[in-house]
């Protein structure tokens, strides 16, 4: 009886040909496939102070444009832990200028670093009139819970905590602090009542979500705390193509400005 011939495969190279296919399967999947014609989405990492100043700013440029693009909100400090970790995003937009400066000086960015403007804290509270009370808002007896950004990777909760230690008010209110992971989150935490009072972003004091409450708001004085400087630049990743160089240009465009502009931001 004549039988057919038998194969028999290593462990060894069977283990090889899993981790092939393994890394066919991840480059496969790095990249999203689109239809002919058609160009992956531009990624931006925003700090969520900008959520709905770029917003206006994306609506307008893709009246006039094709180009897909996917803005991710969040703390400037956690971006810049992704970007340098290898996350895909196109251009990185941080609440504070010294992030995408480092970028640039560990060599994981593919531009100059641009300012595109200076944001403010402002005091905020649906409970209390804090622009009759201003700073001393803080110390009113139906205060239990004052938010703020994490000063650990948000450069607004930063700004809130040196402002809070100018007014010799940081150690006293200490116990009281609420934290949110980005600015967004800490606004939120006002609106909804988790927190009696908070040192949110001007640019989120100013859009139509928080209009709405028609709570005064404080404008806290830059001279009690650092500026807030923010600044862009194309990542590494970026590097190269059209779509995103147009994009970053229209970022410094007068159309731009105004928008920013409308959201409280100036120019650095």
């Amino acid at each position: 009886m004549v039988y057919g011939t038998a194969y028999f495969v290593s462990v060894e190279t069977m283990k090889k040909l899993f981790s092939l296919l393994f890394l066919f399967i991840s480059f496969t999947l790095a990249e999203p496939t689109f239809g002919q014609g058609k160009q992956a989405p531009i990624r931006i990492a925003a700090a969520s102070d900008l959520k709905f100043a770029l917003d206006s700013i994306i609506a307008v440029f893709q009246q006039q444009n094709t180009a897909t693009i996917q803005p991710i909100y969040g703390s400037s400090g956690k971006l810049f832990e992704q970007i340098l970790n290898g996350a895909p995003f196109d251009i990185y937009l941080s609440a504070d200028i010294r992030y995408p400066e480092e970028l640039s000086e560990k060599g994981h960015a593919a531009s100059e670093v641009f300012p595109y403007g200076v944001g403010r804290l402002v005091l905020w509270s649906r409970k209390i009139n804090t622009e009759e009370k201003r700073i001393q808002a803080l110390n009113d007896p139906g205060v239990k819970k004052i938010a703020i950004a994490n000063p650990r990777h948000a450069p607004y909760g930063q700004r809130a905590q040196e402002a809070l230690v100018h007014y010799d008010l940081f150690e006293k209110l200490e116990k009281q602090l609420v934290f949110g992971e980005n600015i967004s989150q800490t606004a939120q935490f006002v609106t909804t009542g988790a927190a009696d009072i908070g040192i949110i972003a001007l640019s989120l004091a100013l859009s139509p979500a928080m209009k709405r409450y028609t709570s005064p708001y404080y404008l806290i004085p830059e001279t009690s705390h650092q500026p807030l400087i923010q600044g862009g630049v194309i990542t590494k990743y970026g590097s190269g193509k059209n779509p995103v160089n147009l994009f970053f240009e229209f970022l410094k465009s007068e159309t731009s400005v105004a928008i920013l502009r409308e959201y409280g931001f100036t120019k650095p």
